[in-house]
Formats: structure tokens, sequence, C-alpha cells
């Protein structure tokens, strides 16, 4: 996966907005929360939050490690970002689109679109 493929994925999920922080990420956020984090300058690595459960099999893979500041919230962050097949890779994104969805209040669905 690269920059432009992981972008035409995150924004074609439902609600999804973009951002860049800290200067060099590009964000991706559905109702204001970041889902998916990907760094702008060489080498392309990117973040994403996981399910409790499979954080400990991601970061036993090569090429996957915690996320630095976020690992304790679950998040991996892929230094090689073919260390999964192309099928997993875009379920965990959703996957990580869908853990945030999931937290949003109603109020937050509504203004997103998402209600």
């Amino acid at each position: 996966m690269n920059l432009e493929s992981l972008r035409a994925l995150c924004l074609s999920l439902p609600a999804v907005t973009e951002d860049i922080k800290w200067g060099h990420d590009l964000c991706f956020l559905v109702g204001g929360k970041m889902f998916c984090v990907a760094s702008m300058e060489p080498p392309f690595t990117f973040s994403m939050q996981v399910l409790d459960q499979e954080f400990e099999e991601l970061i036993a893979l090569p090429g996957i490690i915690p996320a630095p500041y976020l690992a304790r919230y679950k998040w991996v962050l892929l230094e090689n970002p073919f260390a999964l097949e192309k099928n997993r890779l875009e379920a965990q994104i959703r996957q990580s689109y869908e853990l945030k969805k999931s937290k949003l209040s109603k109020k937050d669905l509504k203004t997103a679109g998402l209600l």
C-alpha cells in the first residue's frame, strides 16, 4: 500500500475528513476522531487502531510495532506498508474506522451525516 491508495481507501468511507497534523502527518477522521494516521514524509508508514485481542498478534509480525504515544489505546504502526496482505489491511483500516465511529455520540453521528 502507498499513500495514494491508503488515502483513496480512507476517503471512500462515509463522512471521512482529512487533516494534516504535526506538520507532516495526514490524519483521517470520522466525526473528528482519528482512525488512521499516515506519514507524508519518507519512509511511508501509517498507524491505526485495532481490537484489543488483535494487538499482540499484529505487533508480533515483522514490520508492525506498537504505535508511539498511542499503543496504550491499541494502535499499531506499520513500518512496512506491505506487512499485511491487501485484503486484511483494508479490513483492518475499515475496522479502525468502525471502532471510532462506534464511540461517537448520536449528536456527532448526526452532525457527520451518519444518521
